[in-house]
């Protein structure tokens, strides 16, 4: 799925151009005249196109709704290779070519469909093919971005030695091969919610499928998540105070959280508590009873949301943190992300954890 790029349109090229043609007739023979005339035609032609505008709902609110991406090599922390937020358009230019992935792409020839597959114990997975990472950093305020953690300005979640527990354990969960039971297992690859935090809250960007559909109305706001399959319908209250208290009860603990919304001006503001706790512990964004995340959506222009959130939690991260991001209008539409139709990993794990205690057995 690729990004709507944003081009000069043909009728404001055009009208820049009108302004500059040559009448019928006799041109005036002062050359301060003709000098004046010049300089603005090519002031004219200079110009950068106008952005475009950001689109209404019937009552005057900034329509958030459409198709949107954050496909992005930016992720959420910043690599320790990278010292600082942002980067000279040359220097992202240079990493984004030889980005690991990209490069694979790029120097690995078609597929052969006569190859047959891997032979017995060999390595299988995802194909560079079906990856789909970004080919450049985002810009975020007009810079190149390292990470989307603003805050701190290292770039790196602020884990407490619980939070660094957690990620060691959600790495474990990932890529274990011997489990009891399906529960035992990462909650994305037993199709319950989608992987690398794709659904939020806050929403990040994945190897792949990093798409939302974005539904505003008067009271409630909708996001629909392409990987993964899930969706999140926010109401939308009159005020702060007003959100808050619709919370529901605190024994609820639903997939990607409890959240309500309001609007400040023109940012719809979204806070969300009580994350289901197996989605809590898994992160990436690691969140207990007492998190809380606070997401603002702005649109800025007709093909950009503004979006950033924070992150509190005592439990998992020594001090709250801060992220920014930028959504980017697609130019197509989202698919059915049809996680368990043709998913042969969980039971394939099942199965071969079973073979193995069977033969250990023996």
């Amino acid at each position: 799925m690729s990004r709507r790029t944003v081009a000069p349109t043909a009728a404001a090229s055009a009208g820049r151009r009108k302004l500059c043609v040559r009448r019928p007739g006799r041109l005036s023979s002062r050359s301060m005249k003709l000098f004046a005339a010049t300089a603005l035609c090519a002031a004219l032609a200079a110009a950068p196109t106008l952005a475009q505008p950001v689109p209404k709902t019937a009552d005057g609110r900034p329509d958030l709704s459409g198709n949107w991406s954050n496909v992005s090599l930016t992720k959420l922390e910043r690599p320790p290779s990278l010292k600082d937020l942002t980067l000279p358009e040359a220097q992202a230019k240079a990493l984004a070519a030889n980005d690991p992935i990209l490069r694979m792409k790029l120097d690995r020839g078609p597929i052969d469909p006569e190859a047959g597959p891997p032979a017995p114990g060999g390595a299988t997975g995802h194909d560079a093919i079906f990856l789909d990472n970004g080919d450049s950093f985002a810009r975020v305020r007009g810079e190149y971005r390292t990470s989307w953690i603003v805050e701190p300005e290292d770039g790196r979640l602020p884990l407490t030695p619980l939070g660094q527990q957690r990620r060691r354990e959600a790495a474990a969960m990932s890529n274990r091969m011997d489990p009891a039971g399906p529960e035992e297992l990462a909650p994305n690859d037993r199709c319950l919610i989608g992987s690398r935090g794709s659904g939020g809250p806050g929403m990040l960007n994945n190897i792949y499928n990093s798409n939302y559909q974005f539904l505003l109305t008067r009271d409630a706001f909708v996001v629909i998540v392409e990987m993964g399959f899930g969706v999140r319908a926010i109401p939308i209250l009159k005020d702060k105070a007003t959100a808050q208290a619709a919370h529901r009860p605190a024994a609820l603990h639903p997939w990607m959280g409890d959240s309500t919304a309001w609007w400040e001006g023109g940012t719809l503001v979204i806070e969300t508590v009580n994350v289901h706790p197996e989605q809590g512990r898994f992160g990436p964004i690691f969140l207990s009873e007492q998190g809380r995340v606070t997401e603002r959506l702005t649109r800025t222009a007709g093909n950009e949301i503004a979006y950033e959130f924070a992150v509190e939690d005592p439990v998992h991260y020594t001090r709250p943190w801060r992220a920014e991001m930028v959504l980017t209008a697609l130019d197509g539409q989202i698919y059915e992300y049809a996680c368990h139709e043709g998913n042969y990993a969980l039971p394939g794990i099942l199965g071969g954890a079973r073979a193995s205690e069977g033969r250990s057995a023996r």
